[in-house]
């Protein structure tokens, strides 16, 4: 009986970090930051290790950006009339914004190792560029000016 419980607790465990890892690879909660978050200094910093934002050998992320619009209007991304190849992948789609929005990104400027990162803060004003599929956008290809 003891044993059957365990097993049940294991599995459950198991189960949950599974769905864990799916919900936090996601591009709202790796990208989108709305309303922007009030932390004024250190906002990189903040926002990256409050979301487990890192590259998956545990290193840091060189580049991470946040975008500061609303998830509904990002979703509209993918069905903008600017269509195109990715910049980093010859055989994948983007899509481009038709508008600019409002972005901060966070250069890398000091560690190695996941948590022990520091960003420089750079805020910017952008058209977004994302991989999209049937349900919506699925990765952050970058932006442009």
């Amino acid at each position: 009986m003891v044993l059957m419980v365990i097993v049940y607790l294991l599995l459950l465990f198991w189960e949950n970090e599974q769905n864990e890892d799916v919900v936090l690879s996601s591009l709202e909660h790796l990208h989108v930051d709305y309303p922007q978050n009030p932390v004024p200094l250190r906002y990189c910093n903040y926002m990256i290790l409050q979301r487990v934002i890192r590259e998956p050998d545990h290193t840091c992320r060189k580049v991470h950006i946040f975008i500061h619009e609303r998830p509904q209007k990002i979703n509209r991304i993918c069905t903008s009339s600017k269509k195109m190849a990715c910049p980093n992948y010859s055989d994948m789609f983007c899509f481009q914004s038709e508008t600019k929005f409002s972005m901060t990104v966070c250069e890398l400027i000091d560690g190695t190792t996941y948590p022990a990162c520091r960003y420089q803060i750079s805020a910017v004003e952008g058209f977004v560029l994302v991989t999209c599929d049937e349900l919506g956008p699925v990765n952050l290809q970058g932006y442009v000016e």
